[in-house]
């Protein structure tokens, strides 16, 4: 016969061990949405040009308003950290569902003077009322905002060309993304279509073989998360516009000659938490090799 002290003493342990157990979730959850990963990647590529070798790209995606701190102190810590000799925003800085320009605006007033920012517009920006403002306060910082156009960056004399294009649905016809992108990049390119590396900024992963077609040396995309969800040896479960068991999700992708960087982002939307899936920064370095 088992005493009351015995039951007690029970009661005491399940409880200690249920607490830790709760808490240990509880900071386990409260770290995949908040503490910043930052994923160091080496690119070779044969036919970038000399001035180039060595060029550091920090990639900055999906934010969806989320702060990191005081005036974003964590992640411009990070990217300060970095040293990048450019910054690409690859889009959805703000969320429609929830609109605050703030975390977008201040992230921009505290690295604006760390290199050159690139930025291209994601679905989320696509959708707002809001969204000629949001590019006016943008441009404003001096922001270089790509819409369906490039720049030509030059180092020692050697040149290399950032494309940027609008996600796909600002062109109205949402039926036909993979027509608006091809068209994208053909008016970004314009005329002066041959003779450069090719780095494009492309919010959506899940037209690599258009960005391949298109000659793209290097593409920079975000928008799946990082498939919200990851597990070991199958990656993301799932992603805007690619669903379940998503292709393009993390990481570095070939095809052909072409490669494309997808971030898994900082911010949540529809779905509030990260799993085995913090929040990403970018930092790419270009070497010429094989």
């Amino acid at each position: 016969m088992v005493n009351l002290k015995s039951w007690k003493a029970i009661i005491t342990k399940k409880y200690i061990l249920i607490t830790m157990i709760f808490f240990v979730v509880v900071v386990f959850l409260f770290s995949q949405n908040n503490f910043i990963m930052v994923n160091n990647m080496n690119l070779d590529f044969r036919d970038l040009p000399k001035g180039f070798d060595g060029f550091k790209i920090v990639q900055i995606s999906d934010l969806h308003n989320k702060m990191f701190g005081s005036n974003q102190r964590r992640l411009v810590a990070k990217i300060k950290k970095a040293q990048p000799d450019v910054i690409f925003i690859t889009g959805d800085m703000v969320d429609s569902r929830k609109y605050d320009a703030k975390p977008a605006l201040i992230l921009i007033d505290e690295i604006i003077d760390i290199a050159p920012i690139y930025y291209v517009t994601g679905n989320h920006e696509f959708r707002l009322a809001e969204f000629s403002f949001l590019m006016k306060e943008i441009e404003k910082r001096g922001v270089n905002v790509l819409r369906n156009s490039s720049e030509i960056l030059e180092i020692d004399g050697d040149e290399m060309r950032i494309i940027g294009v609008d996600d796909p649905t600002t062109l109205g016809d949402m039926f036909d993304e993979e027509k608006n992108l091809a068209v994208s990049i053909d008016i970004a390119i314009g005329e002066n279509e041959e003779g450069y590396f090719d780095l494009l900024l492309s919010h959506r992963p899940e037209y690599f073989p258009i960005y391949a077609e298109s000659q793209m040396d290097l593409t920079f995309s975000g928008h799946a998360h990082g498939g919200q969800f990851r597990l070991p040896l199958i990656g993301g479960i799932i992603a805007p516009n690619q669903g379940l068991l998503p292709k393009y999700t993390a990481g570095v992708y070939t095809e052909g000659d072409s490669k494309m960087v997808v971030s898994r982002g900082l911010g949540n939307s529809i779905i509030p938490q990260r799993i085995f899936n913090r929040p990403e920064l970018v930092v790419v370095t270009l070497y010429r090799g094989n």
